[in-house]
C-alpha cells in the first residue's frame, strides 16, 4: 500500500494505542507515506531542515518540557514553522498536556493533534509495527503457499497442473496450508517476502472434482497458519515444456519477487511422480542449505577427491 490516512491509523489504532483527537480533525485525510517516526526535537529548536514530510511526528516530554523553557511568543512561532511542514500528524505522548498555542496552530494547519497516556519509546515501536504491515510493498500471485517442516514454501505453476492437489497431500502429511489460488505477498523490512490469504479464501482449498473445502474444519486448526516467510518457490511445468532439467542441483536458481531473490525449484510433473515427496524434500535440502550444508556440492568435492587419487594411482 503506498499510503494510509491518518484518520485510518486513528480509526485503525484508537482503542490499542489509547489515541485521543485534540484538535485538526480536518487533517484526518492527511497521507502518511513511510512507516518511520520523527521526534521533532531539532525542528522546535529551529532546525527545520530534517523534518521529512508526510511521517508522524512524536513529541514526549523531552520536546513538551523545552517548549515550557519558553516564552509563549517562542512557542508560538517554533510551533507556528513547524505545522508549516507537510507533516501528517503530531501525537503528544505520556499523557502531556499539549500546550494552547500547539493546539491552535494544529487546529489553524488541519494537522490532527493526537494524544496518548504511552510513553514515547511504547508508542514509536507499536506505531512502526503497525505502518510498516500496512505500508509493505504488496502483489497478489497465482499459486499455492503451505509450511512444510516450518519452511514456507511457494507453488507455482499453470492451472491444472495438480497445484491444490499436491497441497492437500502435503496437508494430510502434517503440514499447514496459508493460501490457495491466490497468495499476497507482502515485502517487509526490505529483504522478507510474507505471504497470506485474502480474508474471502482464507482456509479454503478447492479440488476439482470435489469441490471447496474448508481445511480448518476438516483438518482441525493445527492445520493451518495465518501467513509465513516466503523461503522456497517450487514451479511445477509439464515434463515436455520443460526444457533443461537440474540433475545435480550445483546450478542454483532464483527467482525475483517485490525486489528479493528467492530460491527457485523447477519440478517436472509427470504421471507416477510423487510431488508431495519430492516437495518434502526439498524443504529439508533448503533448512540444510540455510544452515550451510549443500548436498550437490558435497557430492562434487568427494567425486573431484575420488577422480584425484585415481589420477595419483594411474600415475
Amino acid at each position: 500500500m503506498e499510503f494510509i490516512t491518518v484518520g485510518d491509523l486513528f480509526s485503525a489504532r484508537v482503542s490499542q494505542l489509547g489515541l485521543q483527537l485534540i484538535s485538526g480533525e480536518k487533517g484526518l485525510v492527511n497521507k502518511i507515506v513511510n512507516p518511520r517516526i520523527q521526534k521533532p526535537g531539532l525542528a522546535l529548536a529551529g532546525y527545520l531542515q530534517q523534518v521529512h514530510p508526510q511521517r508522524v511526528q512524536v513529541l514526549g516530554q523531552t520536546e513538551i518540557s523545552y517548549l515550557s523553557t519558553l516564552s509563549e511568543k517562542e512557542i508560538t512561532d517554533r510551533i507556528t514553522a513547524l505545522c508549516g511542514l507537510p507533516i501528517a500528524c503530531l501525537i503528544v505522548t505520556t499523557g502531556l498536556l499539549p500546550p494552547p498555542p500547539l493546539i491552535e496552530c494544529a487546529q489553524k494547519h488541519n494537522i490532527p493533534l493526537i494524544k496518548t497516556d504511552l510513553p514515547s519509546s511504547t508508542l514509536i515501536n507499536r506505531l512502526t509495527s503497525y505502518l510498516e504491515e500496512q505500508l509493505a510493498a504488496e502483489t497478489y500471485l497465482h499459486g499455492v503457499l503451505v509450511s512444510v517442516y516450518g519452511v514456507g514454501v511457494l507453488i507455482l505453476g499453470p492451472s491444472g497442473i495438480g497445484k491444490s492437489e499436491c497441497a492437500l497431500e502435503l496437508i494430510a502429511r502434517g503440514h499447514h496450508l496459508i493460501s490457495d489460488d491466490v497468495v499476497k505477498v507482502k515485502l517487509r523490512s526490505s529483504e522478507l517476502i510474507v505471504g497470506s490469504s485474502p480474508d474471502l479464501s482464507r482456509h479454503y482449498i478447492e479440488i476439482r472434482g470435489i469441490g471447496i473445502l474448508n481445511i480448518k474444519d476438516l483438518f482441525g486448526v493445527a492445520a493451518v497458519r495465518e501467513k509465513k516467510q516466503v523461503e522456497l518457490v517450487i514451479k511445477l511445468k509439464p515434463w515436455e515444456k520443460l526444457e533443461d532439467c537440474e540433475r545435480l542441483g550445483l546450478n542454483e536458481q532464483v527467482t525475483n519477487i517485490l525486489g528479493v531473490g528467492l530460491p527457485l525449484v523447477e519440478i517436472p510433473v509427470a504421471p507416477g511422480r510423487n510431488l508431495a515427496v519430492i516437495i518434502e524434500v526439498a524443504a529439508r535440502n533448503q533448512l540444510l542449505r540455510q544452515n550451510g550444508y549443500n548436498s550437490a556440492k558435497a557430492f562434487e568435492e568427494k567425486l573431484v577427491q575420488q577422480l584425484s587419487k585415481q589420477r595419483e594411482t594411474a600415475g
